[in-house]
């Protein structure tokens, strides 16, 4: 379910509010707004199409869960997800290796 948007990072693009299936976000003036969570599917799009890193979705769709976003950022969470399935210049490796594996470790 998504959790955070870092208002740090956000540029304001709205890529996020464009490619989310579920109109999860309202598009403002400014930094979007997570104004749907609950009808947030935890395909983690917003996340991979976000060229900044500044979203969270947690893989636990069911209920919102407590998040620290300076741990989160600390921790170079933000972003793993497009880390993790080859979406940066750096990951590109990683393209055709199962996602599975990268992300949960089976």
């Amino acid at each position: 379910m998504i959790e955070v948007i870092d208002a740090e990072r956000c540029t304001s693009c709205d890529i996020c509010v464009n490619v989310c299936p579920t109109n999860v976000f309202d598009k403002t003036d400014g930094i979007p707004v997570i104004a749907r969570q609950g009808d947030c599917q935890t395909c983690f799009l917003c996340e991979l199409y976000c060229p900044e890193d500044a979203l969270y979705v947690s893989p636990f769709a069911d209920e919102t869960q407590p998040v620290d976003v300076v741990a989160l950022k600390r921790t170079d969470t933000m972003g793993s997800y497009r880390r993790a399935v080859g979406w940066t210049d750096d990951t590109r490796d990683r393209r055709g290796v199962d996602r599975s594996y990268l992300l949960f470790g089976h």
